[in-house]
């Protein structure tokens, strides 16, 4: 990989029906909180959100992947049941536990126009790496 795997952004990627979300940073929060933002981006275009009202986030698991789709799942969770579309993200990382809150406000489909509901955040090209050198990489596939 290059030294452009190293920016903080986020990216998507095909995959058969689904959505392929990817996040770099150059700690392993940033890479969470792009790869955030990237869910938040297969929903609608990010400039229609703004950060009105913060929701706050506590998930633990074994692994950095499974950490990833807990995370993930609980946005996708507050998206739907609580109707809410988010646009900046902090997150801090400690062993295998995560602080994180979101920016954002209540949905409105005449502003935000959301282009899908996303289901959830799978297994399927499930990875949270280092980058030697580079920082680090969190994707997953979500189910839309």
């Amino acid at each position: 990989m290059d030294g452009l795997e190293s920016s903080t952004r986020w990216e998507h990627f095909p995959h058969e029906a689904d959505m392929g979300i990817r996040g770099f940073g150059i700690t392993k929060a940033q890479a969470f909180e792009q790869a955030a933002l990237a869910l938040t981006a297969v929903v609608t275009d990010l400039q229609r959100v703004a950060a009105r009202l913060e929701r706050h986030f506590t998930c633990e698991a074994p692994d950095d992947e499974l950490l990833l789709v807990d995370w993930l799942n609980a946005l996708i969770f507050e998206m739907a049941c609580g109707h809410m579309i988010f646009a900046w993200f902090d997150v801090t990382i400690t062993d295998r536990h995560l602080e994180g809150i979101a920016y954002g406000e209540p949905v409105d489909r005449t502003k935000h126009e959301p282009a899908v509901e996303i289901k959830g955040a799978t297994y399927t090209e499930l990875a949270v790496r280092q980058i030697v050198g580079n920082g680090w990489v969190a994707q997953c596939v979500v189910d839309v």
